[in-house]
């Protein structure tokens, strides 16, 4: 095939690749293959497909970008903001916390490698996250690897309601930042909202906040009283926290990027002393299964 132009229909991906037709939509519907549709017709950009051939070729170990997507996390920020800062020019290391729901969109349309999620309890976690990410089309090439267990909580700027129990928190007029639709603090907090009768309808919520900073953020500039989140959260905030139990945050990415150097090093550096140290100064962290194998 010697036509060089940028974009290539489905018939002239087809045999660029040497497939046929129906293989080149089946990738399209999985969001595996580069792919946008112009006026109803599926174009394929020839220097993304080029790029998409060689880093599944060689699993990723020749890619020098890693973009990570998903729920948001104090110990992970600091983590690839020091990956980054190591690797310096040589790569793009990227992390968007756009909360749980999201990042696995942007997982399945090609446009992250990895993303951290958390959905419920930790004891429900080995059950819930497969089937969370058996909703998506893209699920049987990917593979799921525990992070660490966090606690989860309730962010307060009063410290006097620090041993204050939930339900007594629940009934006081105070301003809340609750969390989008998706995000996994948000979905924590809504279940044990439901375990005391409530439902976020019944709380004075004065703001969304996008992710666990956001949130912490909201309180401590007294834009409201209290926010679900993370014990690390409030405390890189100076927050007050009631806690409410532990989660498990883990990472989904496909297969192929599990090969990726940027990966391993990164979880590698999970792993080190230093994050442990950085771990136990944040608390809330349990980082004795880190790197295990959940789904692949």
């Amino acid at each position: 095939m010697n036509d060089e132009r940028p974009f290539m229909s489905v018939k002239q991906v087809a045999e660029y690749l040497q497939l046929n037709e129906k293989k080149i939509y089946t990738l399209v519907h999985e969001g595996t293959i580069p792919a946008t549709k112009i006026t109803g017709k599926w174009m394929f950009p020839r220097e993304l497909v080029d790029r998409w051939m060689l880093d599944s070729a060689h699993g990723g170990l020749l890619n020098d970008r890693l973009v990570i997507a998903g729920s948001d996390d104090p110990l992970l920020y600091r983590l690839v903001i020091t990956l980054a800062q190591e690797m310096g020019a040589r790569t793009l290391i990227t992390y968007t916390p756009t909360g749980t729901r999201m990042g696995l969109e942007l997982l399945q349309s090609g446009r992250a490698d990895l993303c951290g999620l958390h959905w419920g309890p930790d004891n429900e976690s080995h059950t819930r996250h497969p089937a969370l990410l058996r909703q998506y089309d893209g699920h049987h090439r990917w593979i799921l690897i525990h992070a660490f267990r966090r606690e989860q909580g309730i962010m307060l700027r009063d410290e006097q309601l620090a041993t204050a129990d939930p339900a007594i928190l629940f009934q006081r007029d105070l301003r809340w930042a609750l969390r989008q639709s998706g995000a996994g603090a948000q979905r924590y907090f809504l279940e044990v909202l439901c375990k005391h009768g409530l439902n976020a309808d019944q709380l004075n919520s004065t703001l969304t906040a996008c992710s666990e900073r956001d949130a912490a953020a909201a309180v401590t500039m007294g834009l409201a009283d209290a926010a679900p989140g993370a014990r690390a959260a409030a405390r890189e905030h100076g927050l007050a926290f009631v806690p409410l139990g532990w989660e498990s945050f883990d990472l989904a990415m496909p297969k192929e990027i599990w090969f990726r150097r940027l990966v391993q090093q990164l979880l590698q550096r999970l792993k080190s002393g230093d994050s442990l140290a950085m771990a136990e100064r944040l608390g809330g962290y349990d980082l004795s299964r880190t790197g295990e194998l959940r789904q692949g």
